[in-house]
């Protein structure tokens, strides 16, 4: 069955790095946009980052521009977020999901968004 697998999260000091991965499986993902959300304990779910299939659209939440970057690897069928500068606000579950209707650009809400990862806990320590 079609799936997304997140990877890289893990415990980080404010101000360091982390590079989350999310590896489609059973089937390709590359025709699709592709977003990172997140949700910390008692909060909702919130859009991080937005890219278009061809990779060369991005969209970020003003809470992470400049320090969060979305990417993707057609070839190896990846998406990745590379976190710098992290904050103990940025923890949270982070998971990926896929848009499969074709759009020009990512949507920046969950309704949009089809297929989702179980998601990769990222805990920044202050």
């Amino acid at each position: 069955q079609a799936q997304l697998v997140e990877s890289g999260g893990g415990l980080v000091q404010a101000g360091g790095s982390l590079r989350l991965s999310c590896a489609a499986s059973g089937r390709t993902f590359s025709s699709y946009c592709m977003a990172w959300f997140r949700q910390a304990p008692g909060k909702e779910r919130e859009f991080v980052a937005g890219i278009s299939s061809s990779g060369g659209y991005t969209n970020y939440a003003d809470s992470v521009k400049g320090r969060f970057t979305i990417s993707r690897d057609s070839a190896k069928d990846t998406v990745y977020l590379q976190m710098n500068k992290l904050k103990p606000e940025d923890t949270a579950v982070y998971y990926c999901a896929a848009d499969r209707s074709w759009r020009p650009v990512p949507r920046d809400t969950a309704e949009y968004y089809d297929y989702w990862g179980q998601g990769t806990q990222v805990a920044v320590s202050s």
